[in-house]
């Protein structure tokens, strides 16, 4: 169960709320994957000052768009009208999303073990975290959407095809807390991930940060810079992108 989020609010100064629709499926399909779990449906949550059909046509036709992608059923939501919680003109968009993984097949990072590599998978950009901080360097300015508000990268194939190949024993999508944040939250206790900071390019959106004057510490502590999924796998096979092992 997650939300857009403050990006929303960006989105729909650009005119990208079918983007912010896609965000929402892709981020809450990641979340299930990370348990070795298929998506089987998604719920959605439109709540609004004051409901705009066409906006909520949007966002819903984004999120059905990476649904279809992922075989994963859009089965319905609710929309509720709120004024005097949500600002004027403002909108807020949630989702739950169900899947269903064979008890055997689970993956909780209880089999972890030094040594195991870790996997990354690249970024699309800044996803669904950080725009409070994104929000405050805009303003009231103009900014490139573009450039800021690139969709939610969903990897579902990525991850279903590593797991045909190696043995996978943790996963985690990098969101709110980072890649250290996140990967944490997976590990057994006393594992830790040591990454290689410099093993992939990142995504344009970064440097821009960096020349707004957000420090490298809070780069990594508050975006994926670059890296939205990892995965912990023993053997990593040749064509991955290794960023890291456990220690």
């Amino acid at each position: 169960m997650d939300s857009v989020g403050s990006k929303l609010m960006l989105a729909r100064r650009a005119g990208r709320l079918r983007w912010a629709g896609m965000d929402l499926a892709a981020h809450c399909i990641n979340d299930v994957l990370c348990t070795g779990a298929d998506p089987l449906f998604l719920l959605d949550y439109v709540a609004a000052n004051q409901i705009d059909e066409s906006q909520v046509a949007e966002l819903v036709e984004g999120a059905a768009e990476v649904c279809r992608a992922a075989g994963c059923m859009l089965i319905g939501g609710e929309t509720a009208e709120l004024p005097g919680i949500y600002q004027e003109s403002e909108l807020d968009f949630a989702g739950t999303c169900v899947g269903l993984v064979e008890r055997g097949r689970v993956i909780d990072g209880s089999r972890c073990e030094p040594g195991d590599k870790v996997i990354g998978f690249l970024s699309s950009g800044l996803h669904t975290n950080g725009f409070s901080l994104v929000r405050a360097l805009v303003g009231d300015g103009d900014f490139d959407s573009d450039l800021l508000l690139a969709p939610h990268t969903l990897y579902l194939e990525e991850i279903r095809s590593l797991r045909e190949r190696a043995d996978m024993r943790a996963l985690a999508h990098v969101t709110g807390g980072g890649l250290i944040g996140n990967l944490s939250r997976v590990l057994p206790d006393g594992l830790a991930a040591r990454i290689d900071w410099e093993s992939w390019e990142r995504p344009p959106i970064f440097k821009w940060l960096a020349e707004q004057g957000v420090e490298e510490d809070e780069l990594r502590r508050v975006f994926n810079v670059g890296i939205g999924m990892c995965a912990v796998v023993p053997e990593a096979p040749a064509d991955t992108l290794v960023i890291g092992e456990l220690a």
